[in-house]
C-alpha cells in the first residue's frame, strides 16, 4: 500500500465533494495502533447522490471495480440487498493500473449508522 495513493483517493473523494469514511486497518493505524493491511477500505454513504461522484472520483485514478458493476447498480438498494442474500458480498473491490499496491473495498452495506460516525470523524 502507498501512501501516495492514500492521499490521491482522499483528494479526488473530497474534490468531488463524496461524503466517506476510512475503515479497518487504516483507521486503526490512524488511531495510533499499529496493525498490517494491504488495501484502503472505504465506508461511503450509501445515497446514490453519493454514490455517483465516489465512482467517478475513483476512475479519476484509474479505479475500476473487479466485477461488472457500474455506479448505477451499486446506487440501488435492492441490487445491494440482492449481492448480499444471493453471493454473501461485503465489500466491492476496485484496482487501478496506476496505484497497483493500493487496492481498495468499498463497503456495501454502511456498518454503522453514517451521519452520527461522520459527525464525529469531522470533529477530530
Amino acid at each position: 500500500m502507498k501512501l501516495a495513493s492514500l492521499e490521491a483517493l482522499a483528494g479526488a473523494l473530497n474534490a468531488a465533494g463524496v461524503r466517506y469514511l476510512i475503515a479497518d486497518g487504516l483507521a486503526v493505524n490512524a488511531h495510533g495502533y499499529a496493525r498490517m493491511t494491504h488495501d484502503g477500505d472505504f465506508v461511503i454513504q450509501l445515497a446514490p447522490g453519493n454514490i455517483i461522484p465516489a465512482f467517478a472520483a475513483f476512475t479519476t485514478l484509474g479505479y475500476r471495480p473487479m466485477v461488472p458493476v457500474t455506479a448505477e447498480q451499486f446506487a440501488d438498494p435492492e441490487q445491494r440487498r440482492q449481492w448480499i442474500a444471493d453471493k454473501h458480498m461485503m465489500v466491492l473491490n476496485f484496482q487501478s493500473d496506476q496505484h497497483r499496491e493500493t487496492p481498495v473495498d468499498v463497503f456495501i452495506t454502511e456498518p454503522y449508522d453514517f451521519d452520527t460516525e461522520y459527525h464525529i470523524a469531522r470533529q477530530q
